[in-house]
């Protein structure tokens, strides 16, 4: 998952990414809030882990702009120096789904964080078989059947298309897809996505007049959308 991290003290942020790359997320840290708010409008991330107090623009600030711009479901975690019930009660009337109370626990941290993240992707968990409406996903084996049709497929336009699914109405940047997809084979040109998008919409008919919509999302990426009649 991609993860984006504030606070304004490095060290913090330092071991929040560490605790959570140990664990296989990508972690993306930020010092100021105005930083954090600057990427969250041009890309994707799957969690938000924000500090109650932040110098230049505060925590609060961050979660009341992602509450009303960002998906619904995005789980924010919010961490405070104060114990008081006062600060904690109002960081979840703010829009947080959990706090964690500084000095952050490794263990507390990473199991706070998976709760979440199981809590708002259920069909990120991991099981062989995922299906979508006519759309099946085996997961071992690569295979994918569309009304009990297998339909041939590479393993990066399985995951694509399985990531595409996963985020069903949800505009994924191409940093997102780029991350999740090719993971560390950053130095791909930029073609290569479109051509393998091209690919998906194509051997899934992913077209309105199937009952869905992939297209691209201008200066961003591109988003699956269903269509109904």
């Amino acid at each position: 998952m991609r993860i984006a991290v504030l606070d304004d003290d490095r060290s913090q942020t330092d071991l929040v990414c560490q605790v959570l790359g140990a664990a296989g997320h990508a972690c993306h840290p930020f010092q100021r809030g105005r930083d954090m708010l600057n990427q969250l409008r041009r890309e994707s991330f799957d969690m938000l882990i924000i500090d109650w107090q932040v110098p230049d623009l505060s925590g609060a600030d961050v979660l009341a702009w992602a509450r009303e711009k960002l998906a619904p479901n995005l789980p924010v975690l919010f961490m405070t120096s104060r114990s008081g019930e006062d600060d904690i009660v109002a960081g979840l009337a703010a829009g947080a789904d959990d706090y964690m109370i500084k000095p952050i626990r490794r263990g507390e941290l990473l199991a706070r964080v998976q709760a979440l993240l199981r809590r708002a992707y259920p069909s990120q968990n991991p099981v062989e078989q995922i299906q979508f409406g006519n759309f099946v996903f085996e997961t071992r084996t690569g295979r994918l059947t569309v009304s009990g049709t297998p339909i041939e497929v590479t393993q990066k336009e399985f995951d694509l298309a399985l990531l595409f699914f996963r985020n069903l109405g949800r505009p994924l940047s191409r940093a997102y897809i780029l991350e999740a997809v090719w993971a560390r084979d950053v130095e791909i040109p930029s073609r290569t996505m479109d051509t393998h998008v091209s690919r998906v919409r194509s051997k899934l008919q992913l077209r309105p007049e199937h009952g869905f919509r992939l297209a691209p999302v201008y200066s961003y990426g591109y988003r699956l959308e269903q269509i109904t009649a």
